[in-house]
This record gives C-alpha cells, sequence and structure tokens, in this order.
C-alpha cells in the first residue's frame, strides 16, 4: 500500500476537498557505486578545503551563493528559514486553463491525489468537470519547504485527479535560441512531400499501450550484472564510429519508408545527393531509458 507523502485540501471558491498526495512514479534506474579498481573497495567522499587541503567537518560547512571567481555571500540557515513560505495543507487553485494550452516542457513530476475521509463526493465532482470541461487547475502548494506551481488535472484517462509540478516560465529555455532552427523556418516543403508525409504518419499510427515499450537498456544492464556475479566471461566489442551518412532525396525517402510500412517491396534504395545509397528506414523499435 503505498504512503501519502502530503495530505491537505483542494480549494476552489468555497468548495473543500480533502485529498492525500501519492507518488505517480517510481524510477527504476540501475544505480552504481564508485570502487578503487585496485582492490574494489568503496570511495569514500571527503569535505576538503580547497586553500589548506584539510579534511573539513560537518559542523563547519556554511551555505555560499557565488558573486564571483572565489568571492561568496554566506547565508545562514535561520535566515533562508525565515523567508520560507508558510506551510500550509492547502492546494488553492488561482485559475483553470485549457489543456492544449500548456506546453508539456512545464510539466514536471506527477503525483496521485486521492479523496481523504468526507472528500469523495467533492472529489468526484471536480474531476467530472474537469474532464468535461477540459479544463487544468493552476494552483500553488507547498511541498517539504518550496512553494510549487502544479496543474490539477485527470489522469490515467480520467479515473484520477493527477498534480503535476511545473517549472516556472523563466526557467524554459527558448526554443528560439537554438540557432538551427532558422534554417527550418526558411524551409519550404511542396504539397505532394506533406500528402505523403501523413500518409507515412497515418501508416505508423496505434493505440497507445504504455506496456509495449520497455526499458530495455535497464534490462540488459541487470542481465550484464547477473552474468559477472554468476562469473561469466563478457565478451566486449569495439563498435566502430560511423560517419553521418548523406541526406538522401526526400521524397524518395518518403515513398521507400511508406511502401515499407504498408508490406509491399520497397524499391531499390533511393539515392542520396552524392549518389549513396541512402538507409533503409528503421523498423519501429521499443524506447528504452538509458538510466545509468
Amino acid at each position: 500500500m503505498p504512503r501519502a507523502m502530503w495530505s491537505g485540501a483542494i480549494s476552489f471558491g468555497l468548495v473543500t476537498v480533502p485529498v492525500k498526495m501519492y507518488p505517480a512514479v517510481r524510477a527504476k534506474t540501475v544505480r552504481f557505486n564508485q570502487l578503487d579498481g585496485a582492490d574494489n573497495s568503496r570511495i569514500k567522499q571527503q569535505r576538503i578545503n580547497a586553500a589548506t587541503g584539510e579534511e573539513v567537518p560537518y559542523d563547519r560547512l556554511v551555505k555560499g551563493y557565488e558573486l564571483s571567481p572565489d568571492r561568496y555571500v554566506v547565508i545562514e540557515p535561520k535566515e533562508l528559514e525565515a523567508i520560507q513560505p508558510e506551510k500550509t495543507k492547502t492546494i488553492e487553485i488561482e485559475d483553470f486553463v485549457d489543456l492544449a494550452d500548456i506546453d508539456p516542457v512545464h510539466f514536471d513530476t506527477p503525483y496521485y491525489l486521492a479523496p481523504a475521509v468526507g472528500g469523495a463526493k467533492p472529489y468526484k465532482l471536480l474531476l467530472d468537470a474537469m474532464n468535461e470541461t477540459g479544463k487544468v487547475a493552476i494552483a500553488r502548494v507547498v511541498l517539504r519547504t518550496k512553494e510549487a506551481l502544479v496543474a490539477i488535472r485527470p489522469m490515467a484517462a480520467g479515473s484520477v485527479i493527477g498534480c503535476s509540478t511545473m517549472v516556472f516560465a523563466d526557467e524554459v529555455v527558448p526554443a528560439d535560441s537554438l540557432e538551427e532552427l532558422e534554417a527550418a523556418g526558411e524551409v519550404k516543403t511542396t504539397k505532394r512531400e506533406l500528402d505523403i508525409a501523413k500518409q507515412l504518419v497515418e501508416s505508423l499510427a496505434a493505440d497507445w499501450e504504455p506496456d509495449r515499450y520497455e526499458d530495455s537498456y535497464r534490462e540488459e544492464v541487470l542481465k550484464l550484472i547477473e552474468a559477472k556475479a554468476s562469473g561469466e566471461e563478457i565478451a566486449v566489442v569495439e563498435t566502430p564510429e560511423e560517419a553521418p551518412e548523406e541526406v538522401p532525396d526526400l521524397m524518395a525517402a518518403l515513398k521507400a519508408s511508406l511502401d515499407a510500412v504498408r508490406g509491399t517491396e520497397a524499391p531499390a534504395k533511393p539515392k542520396g545527393r552524392g549518389g549513396k545509397a541512402a538507409a533503409k528506414p528503421a523498423a519501429k523499435k521499443k524506447t528504452a531509458a538509458e538510466s545509468t
């Protein structure tokens, strides 16, 4: 049974919804320890004074913000405590906005909100209202010692109220700061190219089934660990770096991809601009997060 990490209430208008908050994600990262390669002994991290070279005990550590190289302003714990947001047990809804208007880049960590004692009916009412209107509640809540901006919205196919922490606007890197996007903005595509690209997208369309996508890299890492732990010899094959391939003729690549997806006999690989055969489009692969 999961354990609630926070309990309180959602407040909108004069309506109060008692809720409990649970993590919606449990990361499954394969973690490694640092060892000494000579005898596989665990490495200890030490706190060393950069000026004197001596080890510094915990009771002498202070927080410092670097203003310029080797110039710091020291902040005392009590000074930080004095400006920490007041801890409350309420998620105050400020606005309801359209989900489609929120760029996914703003979403951070997801949580589930479950109704607490006496909160089942107002909880269901809020959930149904958001499902029907397509609206998302924007609110603030203090988690631990930090105020977080959150989006309260239906999750798990609309069956539960979710609460995703959000990054603030000034934390998002503007997409127009990427120089490479200028070239893409100047390119014009033809209607024929777009039509074939849309057909290719439709041919690859499928229902969202999250169980189909497994972290195959993590599974391979665990198999490697198990094999080495049992004393197996691991043969490492060096993979040579491949030179980037030349850009193929776009229209020919689109047609070849569409034929391959539809299960017809794929035509000869289209020639690139330099006369080199373009790479055959890769088949769909299961995504794998690089967890180490």
